[in-house]
């Protein structure tokens, strides 16, 4: 799945998908000590009921796209947990 981060937001949520598929993501942490990537982890496994270590960054630690990997679930019951959230 990729995402887009938005670090340094007011409130930590799931924006929803963009045009081109990647989930909007924003986060209070700032991109400082990986602060944004555990906070993104945790927002996107609370909002699939899932624990943040089923949630892995496979790339993009420093930049604001990310390619993860949420283990635990097919991609339609990922997809739909995503439409719920939105």
């Amino acid at each position: 799945m990729t995402i887009k981060v938005v670090p340094r937001a007011t409130r930590d949520e799931i924006v929803g998908m963009m045009d081109d598929g990647t989930l909007k993501v924003r986060v209070t942490a700032a991109p400082v000590d990986q602060a944004a990537n555990i906070a993104v982890r945790r927002v996107l496994a609370k909002a699939l009921a899932l624990k943040p270590r089923n949630v892995e960054i496979l790339h993009g630690n420093t930049s604001r796209r990310k390619i993860l990997r949420v283990s635990g679930m097919n991609a339609t019951e990922l997809h739909a947990r995503l439409a719920l959230t939105v």
